[in-house]
């Protein structure tokens, strides 16, 4: 089942930047214990303007509890704001990328990586401590899953119910199983939850796509044509990962989003 309300353990890490940047050196210290000399994964975050959700997302993933090394690279998008600031901070690996565009700085921070799995990620959502491992351990114990993906719930940033996104979520799931069995799997694929092995990812060029498509499920299609192998969805409850719903509201709301998914779903 899916949580209705937001987690406590979510609402630690929901706080602006003014109120984390006294965990800062905290942040600091976790990823130093969670990096070794050679990185087993990369976590690769592009932020354009992230001031205001940076160290959300940093301070949530330097509490993972994994047993693997792994280092974190942020791709500074050219923001204007304080967020270059804000994430050299907290002793993550830098990369500023004045090229504007997602599909950019995920090939930038792709090009830096050095770990044997790529697991992207974004700067405006929250990590739970077991998503690193759920989201890669499939990759180890199975050489025919090219790509995992993940589930995920929505923050709202305005008036919109935790309720309403609830039942928008359940609805967004049906949609999913409609996809894996009959239309494109690669459609259930979203970059800032998903993984996949960093050398299978270059070697289909990156997350560069065709235009009108989207650079997160070109790649998964890239990597099962190449013959990678399959994908696989990480359902597990406990590594959901909770992100704003900010692009549901620059697309017109949930109203609007639920419409679309329910024409979706009938085949309109």
């Amino acid at each position: 089942m899916r949580p209705i309300s937001i987690p406590a353990s979510v609402l630690e890490y929901n706080k602006n930047s003014d109120s984390l940047k006294y965990k800062i050196p905290i942040i600091v210290e976790n990823f130093k214990k969670l990096f070794k000399e050679t990185p087993d994964i990369s976590i690769v975050i592009p932020a354009y303007n992230e001031e205001d959700n940076i160290l959300k997302t940093l301070y949530s993933l330097s509490n993972t509890n994994t047993k693997y090394s792994v280092e974190v690279i942020v791709v500074n998008n050219n923001s204007k704001d304080r967020t270059e600031e804000l994430i050299k901070a907290t002793g993550v690996i830098y990369v500023h990328e004045v090229r504007q565009g997602i599909t950019i700085a995920r090939n930038s921070g792709l090009a830096v990586a050095t770990g044997k799995y790529l697991i992207n990620a974004d700067a405006d959502t929250i990590y739970p401590s077991s998503w690193i491992d759920d989201m890669v351990n499939p990759l180890m114990q199975d050489n025919k899953i090219a790509l995992t993906y993940g589930r995920f719930s929505f923050i709202p940033l305005e008036k919109t119910s935790r309720f309403l996104y609830f039942l928008f979520e359940y609805l967004a799931d049906t949609n999913r199983v409609v996809n894996r069995s009959f239309k494109e799997e690669a459609l259930n694929v979203y970059g800032f939850n998903s993984a996949c092995r960093r050398e299978q990812c270059l070697s289909v060029d990156g997350f560069n796509h065709p235009a009108g498509t989207n650079e997160d499920g070109w790649l998964a299609i890239k990597l099962r044509e190449k013959g990678y192998g399959k994908l696989h969805w990480v359902t597990k409850k406990r590594s959901i990962v909770w992100t704003t719903d900010r692009k549901i509201l620059i697309d017109g709301g949930i109203k609007k989003a639920t419409f679309g998914r329910i024409k979706k779903y009938i085949g309109l």
